[in-house]
């Protein structure tokens, strides 16, 4: 028998299916960090994040049967670990609305390009303060944008998890973004935020 660790993603999930007792731990292995980091910069909180990623890991562990094999296996894990933080979301969630124009993509993507996480365990003011905006919005909106500007995933990848159009990720990423643009500005110019009183803003004589 072949080594776990040298077979395929949907070849462990066939195997599992048919009650191998060690493919489904490598398929653990090899996506949970991915996973829980979506977890964790959808629901802001590490308590919920591992009781969705393991509500999500057991769905998978009882639902291999179910697999189709028309997406990728890591895809269909993380569409789980979606609906998993959707489901607990729901629960809790807050929907004000705030309307403004679209210029947020630069705060996120900055922060993911200077590795700030938005991951409550870190202390960050700006990914505290991601986390915050984040829990204001929509949960649909909400995941678009961890997907697309947090993770990195493409539109198309990020609509294949969501299990939706491509359209409607770029729809709902775009109205996130606005959302959150008026909690997030003073993250992309720090410098703005200074003391009026600068030489700058009075006396201008050399």
């Amino acid at each position: 028998m072949d080594a776990v660790q040298e077979l395929p993603d949907k070849e462990l999930l066939s195997r599992h299916a048919q009650g191998d007792d060690q493919a489904f731990g490598e398929l653990v292995r090899r996506h949970r960090e991915r996973m829980w980091a979506v977890a964790i910069r959808v629901l802001g909180d590490s308590e919920e994040a591992s009781d969705a990623l393991q509500d999500a890991f057991l769905s998978a562990f009882r639902g291999a049967h179910r697999f189709r094999g028309e997406a990728q296996v890591s895809t269909w894990l993380h569409r789980i670990v979606i609906n998993a933080c959707h489901d607990r979301m729901r629960r809790k969630m807050v929907r004000p609305a705030v309307p403004t124009d679209d210029a947020t993509l630069d705060v996120l993507s900055n922060e993911r390009a200077k590795g700030i996480t938005p991951d409550p365990t870190g202390r960050s003011d700006s990914a505290m303060d991601v986390h915050a905006a984040l829990a204001r919005l929509p949960a649909e909106q909400r995941l678009a944008l961890v997907l697309v500007d947090m993770m990195g995933y493409r539109v198309d990848e990020a609509a294949e998890i969501l299990d939706v159009a491509s359209g409607t990720v770029k729809s709902r990423c775009a109205r996130g973004r606005a959302r959150l643009l008026p909690y997030l500005a003073h993250l992309r110019n720090p410098e703005r935020s200074r003391d009026v009183t600068s030489p700058r803003g009075g006396d201008r004589r050399s």
